[in-house]
Parts: structure tokens; C-alpha cells; sequence
């Protein structure tokens, strides 16, 4: 159905929709616009139909697309669905992409569910599309898959430069560039995938924030946007956000700052890492450290600065734990932070992330830090340097590009 659009595979989600295919449960891919979930559901379509599933049992629909406008409610869903499956025997699946412009569409879907009519895939652009009182209505019936930005090692394959002699040279695409997979359609240029990446940001403020949030001072939003990239990797706080709008002669009140980056998260454009006692042992309110999902939109839209490096490569490392699945923390203990606190399952393993270990200064914070938590956890300082011998209290280190491309 597909087979002329050249799209690349990403196995990992291939492989966790297959797991649950034919299973009595909503398949639901969540993240932000065009990060490859409509890639992934139109890979799926055409590994059914290889498999042998006839192209009238699947039911595919874009709600980014035209054709499909007339389905504006759940009650036009029903109707689409029904109408196309009807006269069909076996196997069936739905797959709706872009889900959340379609309203109330819970009810159809745990109809469709409740009456075994299909196997269901969604995906969504949202953060609370599954947190709605409708969503209730599929609780405990659905799997989400969070799709990320392609990952260092998927980047190397959409570039098909999988050599190591490439890895450093690309490793600076990847900086500029960051992981959305359109890029790796257009010629490689700042002019083109800066101005590719500025639509994109554009399309997300536009459409899952401000039309979706009516956002009347857009100006606003925008200042807030540009604020957050200008400090990515720093503790944020509202009120300081506030303030120092306040110094720059725009009043804007804390309330609205919380606002609109709560929006700014929901539409996936932003990630915020909560800080965590490590002694206590809670969640740490107010002070967090807020990432960009996909760097690439910050370079696009402030310029790529050689000074924000720690905070740049902080961004990636941050984002390759989300994709390996773990939940990321910024760990604090006795006015001293750790970078990262990942953990996953039973498993935890803390880092240090920096440009270089150059001086003897640097070495003794990034190592020194991670030698005060006293647990027999796995401990990482992590950096561009290719080889450093410094062994610290069982402290490992590792090059940046090795780390991303580890199995």
C-alpha cells in the first residue's frame, strides 16, 4: 500500500506493535509531529499485506490528511470504519493517525474494542490524550508506545553511514541536526534543514498549542519557547522565567509561565526532568531541568552556539536514556547534583555529562560528585574525550558517541 514512499524501518517499534498484534488491547503510539509515528503505522500496513492480510481488511486513516476531513466526530468514525468493514471476513485492523483530532473518539474505539470488530492502532500528538475523563473509557486496555526523535545509531542508518571512520563527522550532523527522520530527505545544509525544522516547530505551536490550548498572546508563548532553549540544561523555575521577563520590560505573571509550558509539554516540544532527593528519597517540586525532544528545533530557530555544548550534549543523553525506556531524574544530595538518575525496572546507573575532562578541576566535580553517593549502583561520567584512564572508586567513563552506539 505504501511501498513507493522509501520509507526506512524502525524495527524497535515494528517489533512492539507486532508483540501485540491480534491482542484484545489498543495499540497507542504517542509523540510529537513528525517524529515518525505515520512511518512506523504505514511499515506496519505493509508488513500485513506481505504477510498476507488483504488490503480491504485494514482501515487506514491520517487525520493530517484531506481525504479524510468529512470524519470529524466519533459518530463519522463508526460510520468510515463500519462502511469499510462490513463485508469483511477474518483479520481487520483500524489504524488512525493523529487520533486526537477526531473528538470524543474514545467512544468509537472502545466500541470497536467491546465488539472485537478490529485490531485497533492509534497515535496521537498529545501528551493528555490519554489523560482525558473520555480516556477512562479504554483504561487498562491499551499499550503506549512513546516514539522518540531517531536515536545516534538510527541516525547513522538514515544516513547509511554506519562505518566508524564516519561516526565523529556525523556525530556533528546529529549535534546540528538533531533526530527527526524528514530530515534525512533534504540535502544536508544548514539553509535547508534549518528552514525544514522551523516548519515543523511552527506547525507544533500552531496546532497542538495554540489552537489547541487558545493561546491568545502567542508573542508570549514564542518569548517563553525562546527562553527555554536559551537555558536548556539549566534549573528552571516559572517565577524566574517571570522575572527575568520582568527585567526586560514584559510583564508576564507566573501563572501564564506554568501554563503555557505545561502546553509546550503537552504538544512534546519540551521534557521536564524532576530533581530527586537521593537521601529523602522524593520528588523534589518547582526546580527542574527542561529538554528539548528533538535539539535540531533549537539549532533551527537560535543558531547552534559552540558555548551551549554541556547543555546540548546534556539534551542528547537525556534523550537516548527516555529511548532506551528508562525514567530520568536529576539527582540531589547535600546542595550537590547529579546530571542523570536513570532507572528502569530494578536497574539505576547515574551520570556525568560533559564536553572534556581538561583540567583537574573538572575531573575532581564530575568524579568527585558521583563519589558521594554511597550505593553500589553502576556510576558513569560521560564525555567527548576518546581516552581517559582515570579510575575512580570503580567510577567508569565513557566517550559520548560509544555510549549512544552501545548495545
Amino acid at each position: 500500500m505504501f511501498e513507493n514512499e522509501n520509507l526506512l524501518l524502525r524495527s524497535e517499534y515494528i517489533n512492539k506493535l507486532e508483540n501485540y498484534l491480534d491482542k484484545p488491547i489498543i495499540k497507542v503510539l504517542t509523540g510529537m509531529r513528525r517524529v515518525g509515528k505515520s512511518s512506523i503505522m504505514k511499515t506496519l500496513v505493509d508488513r500485513l499485506i506481505g504477510q498476507g492480510v488483504p488490503e480491504k481488511s485494514i482501515v487506514y486513516i491520517n487525520k493530517e490528511s484531506l481525504r479524510f476531513d468529512e470524519i470529524r466526530n466519533f459518530r463519522d468514525l463508526n460510520n468510515y470504519v463500519e462502511k469499510r468493514l462490513k463485508i469483511v471476513a477474518g483479520k481487520k485492523y483500524v489504524l488512525i493517525d493523529e487520533v486526537q483530532e477526531i473528538e470524543d473518539w474514545e467512544k468509537t474505539i472502545n466500541s470497536m474494542l467491546a465488539d472485537r470488530i478490529a485490531d485497533i492502532i492509534v497515535s496521537g500528538s498529545n501528551a493528555r490524550i490519554l489523560s482525558s475523563e473520555l480516556a477512562t473509557l479504554i483504561s487498562g486496555r491499551y499499550i503506549e508506545i512513546p516514539v522518540h526523535p531517531l536515536s545516534f545509531g538510527e541516525f547513522l542508518k538514515f544516513r547509511r553511514k554506519e562505518e566508524e571512520s564516519d561516526q565523529e563527522e556525523e556525530f556533528i550532523n546529529f549535534l546540528k541536526y538533531g533526530g527527526l527522520p524528514g530530515i534525512h530527505f533534504l540535502n544536508f545544509d544548514d539553509h535547508t534543514v534549518f528552514g525544514y525544522l522551523n516548519s515543523i516547530l511552527n506547525t507544533v505551536m500552531l496546532k497542538d498549542v495554540v489552537s489547541r490550548h487558545k493561546i491568545r498572546d502567542v508573542s508570549a508563548l514564542e518569548r517563553i519557547v525562546k527562553y527555554l532553549m536559551d537555558n536548556i540544561g539549566n534549573i528552571t523555575t516559572a517565577k524566574r522565567i517571570a522575572d527575568y521577563f520582568k527585567s526586560q520590560r514584559f510583564s508576564i505573571t507566573t501563572d501564564t509561565v506554568l501554563n503555557y509550558i505545561s502546553h509546550l509539554e503537552d504538544g512534546f516540544l519540551f521534557k521536564k526532568a524532576a530533581r530527586f532527593d537521593l537521601k529523602g528519597r522524593k520528588i523534589l517540586e518547582y526546580y527542574d531541568k527542561i529538554f528539548l525532544t528533538d535539539i535540531g528545533l533549537r539549532n533551527g530557530l537560535i543558531g547552534f552556539r559552540g558555548s551551549d555544548i554541556n547543555g546540548i550534549l546534556e539534551n542528547i543523553v537525556y534523550n537516548e536514556l527516555l529511548y532506551r525506556g528508562y525514567r530520568v531524574f536529576i539527582g540531589v544530595m547535600d546542595g550537590m547534583e547529579i546530571d542523570f538518575v536513570a532507572e528502569k525496572q530494578n536497574e539505576r546507573t547515574y551520570y556525568q555529562v560533559c564536553y572534556s575532562l581538561g583540567s583537574p578541576e573538572i575531573i575532581s566535580r564530575e568524579f568527585g560528585n558521583l563519589e558521594k553517593v554511597k550505593d553500589n549502583y553502576r556510576k558513569i561520567v560521560i564525555s567527548m574525550d576518546k581516552v581517559f584512564s582515570a579510575d575512580r572508586n570503580g567510577i567508569e567513563h565513557m566517550n559520548l558517541i560509544d555510549f549512544l552506539l552501545q548495545e
